[in-house]
């Protein structure tokens, strides 16, 4: 990167930071207990009967979807960071798998939605013991071609 480009970026930083204005923030790259798994895995394991989440909103859940997927929204207020509040947000665990070591796929929007992530670590702390997040979410899906319904 070139140094005018460097500080030209570095000024846009600053200045929407003392503006107040939210800078989008890319969901973590790790997960305790569970795994990060790509579209292709997620699809594997829909294969292998894996249930799959859609915790984006009804909304959006209607306007498209990975076929086959249930749609649990994650109703988020906490911040978006690793160590989210989950008490300041909603979550039904309740419309999980019974079956707390059957394997799950939770996604969202991909890497700047934090609901997939911070659903996974809900389900993780919940006791499910086979959280899978696909972090690249409906755009990596979308990006392979997948079906949608």
């Amino acid at each position: 990167m070139k140094l005018r480009q460097f500080v030209a970026a570095g000024v846009v930083a600053l200045m929407a930071s003392v503006s107040g204005l939210a800078i989008a923030v890319d969901n973590p790259a790790s997960i305790d207990g569970g795994k990060i798994v790509t579209a292709d895995q997620a699809k594997d394991l829909m294969a292998k009967g894996a249930a799959v989440l859609d915790v984006r909103s009804a909304n959006e859940f209607a306007e498209g979807h990975i076929k086959g997927a249930k749609n649990v929204p994650y109703k988020e207020k906490s911040e978006k960071k690793a160590g989210f509040d989950a008490s300041q947000d909603s979550f039904d665990l309740a419309k999980l798998p019974a079956d707390k070591n059957a394997a799950i796929v939770f996604y969202c929007n991909g890497l700047e939605c934090w609901k997939s992530y911070k659903a996974s670590v809900t389900a993780i702390k919940g006791g499910f013991k086979n959280v899978n997040w696909m972090r690249g979410g409906m755009p990596e899906w979308k990006g392979k071609g997948y079906p949608v319904e």
